[in-house]
Parts: C-alpha cells; sequence; structure tokens
C-alpha cells in the first residue's frame, strides 16, 4: 500500500474510533447522571443536562484523541508512513 492510501486508511480508522469513543464516553456519562442526579432535579435541567453531557463527552473524546495521537506520534515516524491526502507530497531538495 502507498502512503496516501495509509493516510485515507488511518482517517476513517480514526473518524470510526473516534465515534465509538464519543458514544461510549456519552452513555457512561448518561447512565451515571440518570442514576445519580436526574432524579432529584427537574425536567427542564434533565433536558439541559442531557445537551451539556453530549457537549462534555464530545470534548471529551478530543482531548482522549488528541493525548492518544501525541504519543503516537512520539513513538512511530508518521511522515514514514502516511502522505498528504490533499495536495502533492513535498519532497526535499536533491543535491
Amino acid at each position: 500500500m502507498n502512503r496516501r492510501l495509509n493516510s485515507v486508511l488511518f482517517v476513517l480508522a480514526a473518524t470510526v474510533a473516534n465515534i465509538l469513543a464519543m458514544t461510549v464516553l456519552f452513555l457512561v456519562l448518561l447512565v451515571l447522571f440518570a442514576r445519580l442526579v436526574a432524579p432529584s432535579l427537574p425536567t427542564q435541567v434533565n433536558q439541559i443536562m442531557f445537551l451539556v453531557l453530549f457537549i462534555v463527552s464530545v470534548v471529551g473524546t478530543y482531548v482522549i484523541y488528541h493525548r492518544v495521537m501525541r504519543v503516537l506520534m512520539k513513538k512511530y515516524d508518521m511522515q514514514k508512513y502516511f502522505g498528504p491526502i490533499f495536495g502533492k507530497e513535498r519532497h526535499p531538495p536533491v543535491r
């Protein structure tokens, strides 16, 4: 496989993993909220908290994804395996 195909497959896999992580995080937060806090709050507040939990899960997933990518970039040379998805690859000038 070439580097561009590796990049496309990585982006697709990372997107699926990101959506799954967001779903799991949202469900965990929702269950915790429903068990611990929701019974004592009015319905209007619970509706607002549903939106807040969704936003927290999106931000939490971003933070997790960002940290995982930072660790992977330190461990592996990403430019060796992945090329740009859009545009041309830039090669260093030959001397």
